[in-house]
């Protein structure tokens, strides 16, 4: 076993290198800038839903609090006419990254924090470089990618976005095993 605290080092440093790569991944890099196209008829469909000030968080339309109402005809009709969606809605106003950007390298200190737990727990001090790798990859890749898919299987994310986010989480998992491999105490 080794412990948490003689991994600090590498926790801290893949970390950070996530954090950098996932910055040149999304501001550099053109590989996301198809993820979320615009609405057709954009103009219209934000003039309709302002007056309704519908509050910040996350929806189902057309909505049902029952299964029995799920399986209702009136639901079926609402379904058939549509619209259905799945939808976020944020607060009104300037799109901050701040509150964004802590939280996402903050995810990253946990996922990295699981994975040299898992390593930590099976492999001693002096591991070799592609056992540590091999172990620490996977965690990591678990924690970067795996959960996407939900997204994909249950609120039909495009593949498109989930395959990209799944192959962001494999870079992020590599980085991640490389510095642990590196960085392993001996």
């Amino acid at each position: 076993m080794t412990g948490l605290s003689a991994l600090w080092m590498p926790i801290l440093i893949s970390s950070v290198l996530v954090f950098i790569a996932s910055s040149i991944i999304h501001m550099l890099l053109p590989w996301h800038k198809g993820d979320y196209p615009s609405m057709p008829n954009e103009a219209k469909a934000i003039d309709a839903l302002r007056p309704l000030a519908i509050p910040p968080g996350d929806y189902m339309v057309p909505h049902c609090d029952t299964s029995q109402e799920m399986h209702s005809p009136e639901f079926a009709e609402k379904l058939k006419q549509g619209a259905v969606m799945v939808v976020t809605v944020l607060p009104n106003g300037p799109l901050t990254m701040g509150r964004n950007l802590l939280l996402w390298f903050l995810y990253c200190v946990v996922v990295t924090v699981f994975a040299a737990y898992v390593a930590g727990r099976a492999l001693p001090a002096g591991t070799s470089y592609p056992h540590v790798f091999q172990l620490v990859g996977a965690t990591a890749f678990a924690g970067y990618a795996l959960a996407l898919w939900q997204m994909f299987i249950w609120y039909r994310r495009s593949l498109s976005t989930t395959l990209k986010a799944t192959i962001d989480g494999l870079i992020y998992a590599l980085l991640t095993a490389g510095t642990f491999g590196w960085l392993w105490p001996h």
